[in-house]
C-alpha cells in the first residue's frame, strides 16, 4: 500500500484551514483548536512548512503564522514534499543509488513513470482547491493518452471498472 507519512497528511490539514482565510495570521493554538491536531503536533508540522517556504512565521505579540503565496499558488505537492521530501512512490524512483539491485532491474523505469503520474496529479490540487467546497477535477488526458499510446504499442490492457462492479 502506497501512504505519505501522518505529518503530510497533517500538512495538508493545516495548510488547507489556513487556506479558508489566506490573509490571516494563524496562531499555532488557532489551527490545532481549528483542525483538532494536538498542539505539539501542529508546531512540529508548522516548522517543517515553515523551513520548507510553504508558511510564513511572525514573531511577536502578534505572530503566528501566514502563507506567503495565494492558496492557488501553492500545490499539495509542494506542501508534501515541504514535509516528507522528495516524492517517490519507490525509493530509487527520486534517489538513485539506495538500491542493490538498481543495475539490473526491469521495473525501476516503470516505477519511475508511475512516481511521474503521481507528481503530476499533486501539481494540479492546490490549497484553494482544498479548501473549496468540492475538489475540482484533475486532468488526467495525458494519463490517458499515455495509457491508449501504451496499450496500441502491445502493452497490458488497462482493467476498467463496470457498471455490476466488476473489472472488464
Amino acid at each position: 500500500m502506497l501512504r505519505m507519512t501522518k505529518l503530510a497528511d497533517y500538512g495538508t490539514v493545516v495548510t488547507t484551514a489556513m487556506a479558508r482565510d489566506p490573509d490571516a495570521v494563524h496562531s499555532a493554538t488557532g489551527i490545532a483548536a481549528a483542525t483538532g491536531i494536538s498542539m505539539p503536533t501542529v508546531s512540529k508540522v508548522m516548522k517543517l512548512l515553515t523551513r520548507g517556504g510553504i508558511v510564513l512565521s511572525l514573531r511577536g505579540a502578534n505572530g503566528g503564522y501566514l502563507l506567503p503565496r495565494p492558496p492557488q499558488r501553492i500545490t499539495l505537492a509542494q506542501v508534501i514534499i515541504a514535509i516528507d521530501g522528495p516524492i517517490g512512490i519507490t525509493e530509487c524512483s527520486t534517489l538513485p543509488g539506495l538500491c542493490s539491485q538498481e543495475a539490473a532491474c526491469t521495473v525501476r523505469a516503470n516505477w519511475m513513470k508511475v512516481n511521474g503520474v503521481i507528481y503530476e496529479a499533486l501539481q494540479q490540487i492546490t490549497l484553494a482547491d482544498m479548501a473549496g467546497p468540492t475538489l475540482r477535477a484533475v486532468d488526467i488526458s495525458a494519463i490517458r493518452a499515455r495509457s491508449l499510446s501504451g496499450q496500441r504499442r502491445g502493452s497490458m490492457p488497462v482493467a476498467r471498472k463496470t457498471i455490476d462492479g466488476g473489472y472488464a
